[in-house]
């Protein structure tokens, strides 16, 4: 079947593309076949196994070589990354945004045109075995974990069962194996890689310097490291990654700068877990800024029993870093070591007058679903 594209969204027809009519908890995607095939649709996938089983014969006919990237943090920035590289290398087609779960993964194979190059895909994961599954559709060539944290672990019970869901990218990828060499669960992610596995250092010099200013702190310097590891099997230069990071930028809410009243905000409350929260105060704490600095911190979830106890773990290392203010928004927050608190966001915006002033420069970082960038 021709097509020119695919949408689960029947607003978003276009003639010639597919339509991919999925039954949710709200709507039914089958109500709105007849307003897709009036506006032109090529053609109906119907359903989430069709769905796979399409994408997955598109792949087959694609000449793309297919990336996959997971980890518990820095997905998002390090698949926009390895975009940027390998675009030096040839066409890239890549996860919008972080479409990357058993519904955005197929219809970005979908979407990926014929004359791409390469093809790198997100993959997220928040129960066993869905990494498995997306490899399945995907039939990756080349595998990357970010790292293995805390992020899901209510439904993982261990890190090391986290290793080895991350781990199954590699288990099931046909070639290289990106991994940093400083891994806490490297033991586990060789195991499954082989010799297919490559450790990098996540520390090179060069693209400390080429990031500074651009996409600031260890972490990302490591998420660079690893994307570039990929890039350079296909042939790309440091001069090249170099080029690339450039004019580089993050999509949504990732240490996007914005200034209200005086105040500057650094909003990277697109999600958190504690590795990226802790990893967002390092790097806010390094940082050079005019006038005080304040960190405003938010809920977390899908951490299990152990919620209470990382959210302490967060809180009691931003008290370390010498803020001149750290404020907790949340329920579970609010319990933890912190210069002011608020049960709500709601709670927040009505107060935060008093916290900061014109001249601050203020972090804010909590999951999503928390809206903490609604203080701006």
């Amino acid at each position: 079947m021709d097509f020119c594209g695919v949408t689960f969204d029947s607003r978003l027809v276009k003639p010639g593309m597919l339509f991919v009519a999925l039954k949710g908890e709200k709507s039914d995607g089958h109500d709105y076949i007849p307003m897709a095939l009036e506006k032109g649709a090529a053609g109906i996938v119907d359903g989430y196994e069709e769905l796979d089983r399409v994408a997955r014969e598109y792949r087959r006919s694609l000449k793309a070589t297919v990336v996959g990237v997971t980890g518990s943090a820095g997905k998002t920035t390090t698949k926009e990354l390895v975009k940027a590289f390998l675009s030096k290398a040839g066409k890239v087609h890549a996860t919008e945004g972080n479409f990357n779960n058993h519904i955005g993964l197929p219809i970005t194979i979908l979407n990926c045109p014929k004359d791409a190059d390469f093809l790198v895909l997100e993959m997220g994961t928040n129960h066993p075995g869905e990494i498995a599954h997306l490899c399945d559709v995907a039939e990756p060539d080349c595998g990357l974990v970010t790292n293995v944290g805390t992020a899901h672990i209510e439904f993982f019970e261990t890190q090391d069962g986290i290793a080895r869901e991350k781990g199954t990218l590699f288990a099931r990828a046909k070639g290289a194996c990106v991994a940093s060499s400083e891994n806490g669960r490297l033991g586990i992610l060789r195991e499954l890689a082989g010799d297919r596995l490559v450790s990098v250092d996540p520390h090179p010099a060069w693209l400390a310097e080429a990031l500074a200013g651009v996409l600031p702190g260890a972490h990302n310097v490591s998420n660079a490291a690893l994307a570039y590891a990929v890039a350079e099997r296909f042939g790309v230069t440091r001069a090249q990654a170099v080029a690339a990071l450039a004019d580089f930028a993050l999509p949504g809410a990732r240490w996007r700068k914005a200034e209200k009243d005086g105040v500057r905000f650094i909003d990277d409350t697109y999600n958190a877990n504690p590795d990226a929260m802790i990893a967002a105060l390092d790097t806010f704490a390094a940082l050079s800024v005019p006038g005080r600095r304040i960190a405003v911190l938010g809920d977390m979830f899908e951490l299990g029993p152990a919620a209470d106890e990382l959210h302490r773990r967060v809180f009691d290392h931003a008290a370390g870093l010498g803020f001149d203010a750290v404020v907790a928004v949340g329920e579970r927050s609010s319990r933890c070591r912190c210069t002011v608190s608020f049960k709500t966001v709601e709670d927040a915006k009505a107060a935060i007058g008093t916290v900061v002033s014109a001249g601050d420069t203020v972090l804010l970082k909590a999951s999503h679903s928390m809206n903490l960038g609604s203080l701006i």
